[in-house]
């Protein structure tokens, strides 16, 4: 004789429902899934960390001299391939939009000197970027970096108008700098 025939929720055992329920809830964390209103206003905008030091070439560099320029400031790294990826157009960038007042920096987080200056070469980037070393991370930490690629873009007041976690695009560079360097 067949055991008699249970309903099929009855057939459910509670630990795996928990772990099953668990999983599901924390995919919508992960994801991103909100149960309230989405706030679509832009970050506000705030000065810009302090951000002073010696150059990859020997140079004294500070941020607050730059005042009514616009800076573009790269967290990278020569160990980070999505860094190596974009850093030809960070260089194309600083040379198109210099003459109407771009900067790029490079702030290269965790690297040796001969690592970062092999990378330049590589890249055809040294005489376009300015390169500050941070090699305990120290400096990124102030900016708020939580990885890498991550790109900053200061107006000609000091204050930090937008931010790109991970690699920058030709458009992203575009749409942002176009404003800010149409005029002096």
């Amino acid at each position: 004789m067949s055991r008699p025939a249970r309903a099929w929720w009855r057939r459910i055992r509670p630990v795996p429902a928990a772990i099953l329920l668990l999983t599901l809830g924390l995919g919508g964390v992960v994801t991103g899934y909100r149960t309230g209103p989405v706030d679509n206003r832009p970050p506000p905008v705030v000065a810009a960390p302090a951000l002073t030091g010696t150059t990859l070439d020997g140079a004294r560099f500070d941020l607050a001299a730059l005042h009514g320029q616009v800076v573009l400031v790269n967290v990278f790294a020569s160990w980070c391939g999505p860094c190596r990826d974009e850093l030809p157009l960070l260089a194309e960038t600083a040379r198109r939009w210099s003459p109407n007042g771009l900067r790029v920096v490079g702030l290269n987080l965790r690297d040796g000197p001969d690592a970062v200056r092999a990378l330049l070469q590589e890249a055809r980037a040294g005489d376009a970027l300015t390169v500050l070393p941070d090699p305990d991370g120290a400096r990124a930490i102030e900016w708020g970096v939580r990885g890498v690629p991550e790109t900053y873009l200061v107006d000609r007041d000091g204050r930090i108008v937008a931010h790109q976690p991970g690699v920058v695009t030709r458009q992203w560079l575009d749409d942002r700098l176009s404003p800010l360097l149409a005029a002096p």
